[in-house]
Parts: structure tokens; C-alpha cells; sequence
């Protein structure tokens, strides 16, 4: 719903595709309708059904493909599930654009867990770090955005893989199998315990929704630099916290003390990812505006707004 609302507020006629299985989905439909009631029309359907993909992308001048089996958890109790949302589905959309607007830019979102566990890597990562899918999720994925990258050298569309790390912004509604910064807001304000799988010194480069928006209008440009291109995006090292920080930022910037107990790391988890940005911000000239301390700050007063008094 983010970037529904970036490129409305650019002046886009923008076209929501979404099955609304997601909670909160609904919430966020109604919210982003009252915004840019002019500019937006929705299409209910999911990205297994090949035919009315075709339908909603046919004539697009851009398309941001964010549809995805999010969670590493449901990869492994579901595999198939999870390659025919992230696989098939990535697919249905390529074809899609190469039959219905093959002069569209696509842009994917991708993940840092392309990269696998990176058991030895302290520093920043950076794209010419070896693939290592680990995982259900992670080969899902990671096959998705290989696909993505060759259907740009294969069939010459413009393509553009994100890999992205961390998002979190307002309008998530997060859960702790996936967006996490937003599971642990809403769950400090809620007075809800957390569970912290692992010793909570697992470090993320936290990236706000609004940053994200802003790299995908540039990502979008047709023929522009970020064609053909794969970069990693998240936070930063600037923006680098690990769990235990981030809760104690949550807690300095709501004055709601968290309750959390530890449990054991799960699989696939990465014990440190951070992005190396330099191949982003000289291609595209973009780099992270908002502080970890901001954004945080920005989504509680979000997340305290949907509470009725």
C-alpha cells in the first residue's frame, strides 16, 4: 500500500492486483481507496491464476511484482505452496509483460535471503556474494529473481531485481514469521510477550517503507540506469541494529516496556545481514533518508492511530 500511495501522489494511475489473504489487507484497501479514490482501481486475484495476471498487467507502463509467499516457517510446513505462489506466480507475471506490455519496466522484490545463512561474513554484503538458496523459501525466491534478472538478457524486457532487507514502515501489519519490526510494535503497544528465536544479537539493516518508494520510482524509469540491474537494498550500515536494539528503541520511543522469553534459532535465519548500498547509489544516485530512530517513531504513532479510543 506504500508504494500504491508514492505513485498515486506522483501523479500514476496505479492498479492494485491482490488477493487480500494477508491480515490487515483489507484495512489498508479501504484506506488507500478514501486516499486516491480517482487515481486507483483494484483487481481481486492472485498471482497462481495466470489469466487474470494477464488481464490486470496487459498495457501497464510499469509493474512492481511484491506478490510473494513471505514467511520462511510456512516454506518448510508447505513447499509447494510456496513455489507455486513465488515461482509460478513470478512467472505468470513475466509472461504476462512479454505478451501484454513488453515495454513495461518490471521491477521485483527480491530478498537478502538469496545469499543463505552467511555463517562467515561479517562485513556488508554486497551482489557479488555467491547465491546459496537455503530453504524452501529461499529457492523459491531465489529462483524468482534469477528468472526475473534472465527474462531481461533472454526476451528483452526491462527488469530490475531488489534485494531487499528489512523493510518496515507503516500500514504493515507484520507477524513473527515475517516483518518483524512491525510484529514487535504492534506487540509492545498490545502489551502482547514476544518470542525471540536465537539470542536476539541478530543484526538487520532496518530500510523505512518511504525510502523503499522512492528507489522504486527511479527503478521504474524506462531504459533507465537500474535496467537490467540487480542491487541489494536495505538500511545500511548506518542503519544496522540487532533485535535486542531495536526492541529497546521501540521501548525508548513508546514508553511501553516489552516482555519477551528466548527460544531456539530457526532455521535458515542469518545471523547478520547488512547491505552494501554502493552499487545502488551510484547507479541511481539513491541512498536511505530516514533514521531507524524516525521510522520507528513514525510507525508507532501510525500503529497508536488504529487504536479506538
Amino acid at each position: 500500500m506504500n508504494a500504491a500511495d508514492h505513485f498515486a501522489r506522483q501523479g500514476w494511475r496505479v492498479r492494485l492486483f491482490d488477493n487480500l489473504s494477508r491480515a490487515g489487507s483489507d484495512q489498508n484497501l479501504v484506506w488507500i481507496g478514501a486516499q486516491h479514490p480517482s487515481s486507483l482501481d483494484f483487481k481481486a486475484g492472485d498471482v497462481r491464476d495466470a489469466d487474470l495476471v494477464a488481464e490486470a498487467v496487459r498495457g501497464a507502463d510499469a509493474v512492481l511484482h511484491l506478490a510473494a509467499q513471505v514467511a520462511v516457517t510456512t516454506s518448510m510446513a508447505d513447499p509447494l505452496g510456496d513455489f507455486a505462489i513465488n515461482l509460478t506466480g513470478t512467472l505468470n507475471v513475466l509472461e504476462a509483460v512479454r505478451r501484454g506490455a513488453p515495454e513495461a519496466t518490471v521491477v521485483f522484490a527480491s530478498t537478502n535471503k538469496v545469499y543463505g545463512e552467511l555463517e562467515n561474513l561479517d562485513g556488508a554484503v554486497t551482489e557479488d556474494q555467491p547465491l546459496d538458496f537455503r530453504t524452501p523459501y529461499g529457492c523459491s525466491k531465489g529462483a524468482a529473481d534469477q528468472y526475473v534478472h534472465d527474462y531481461g538478457r533472454s526476451f528483452g524486457l526491462q527488469t530490475v531485481v531488489l534485494r531487499q532487507s528489512c523493510i518496515y514502515g507503516r500500514h504493515q501489519n507484520g507477524s513473527e514469521d515475517q516483518g518483524w519490526v512491525a510484529h514487535f510494535v504492534h506487540s509492545i503497544l498490545a502489551g502482547r510477550p514476544l518470542a525471540i528465536y536465537g539470542d536476539g544479537h541478530q543484526v538487520r539493516d532496518l530500510l523505512d517503507a518511504r525510502d523503499l518508494c522512492r528507489l522504486y520510482e527511479l527503478a521504474v524509469e524506462p531504459a533507465g540506469p537500474a535496467t537490467g540491474q540487480v542491487f541489494n537494498v536495505g538500511g545500511g550500515p548506518a542503519n544496522a541494529r540487532d533485535l535486542l536494539q531495536v526492541i529497546a528503541a521501540i521501548e525508548a520511543a513508546s514508553g511501553r516496556k516489552a516482555e519477551y522469553r528466548f527460544a531456539a534459532a530457526r532455521p535458515g535465519d542469518q545471523r547478520r545481514y547488512v547491505s552494501d548500498l554502493a552499487r545502488v547509489t551510484a547507479t541511481v544516485g539513491w541512498q536511505p533518508e530516514i533514521g531507524v530512530d524516525a521510522g520507528l517513531t513514525d510507525m508507532i504513532a501510525w500503529a497508536r492511530s488504529l487504536v479506538v479510543p
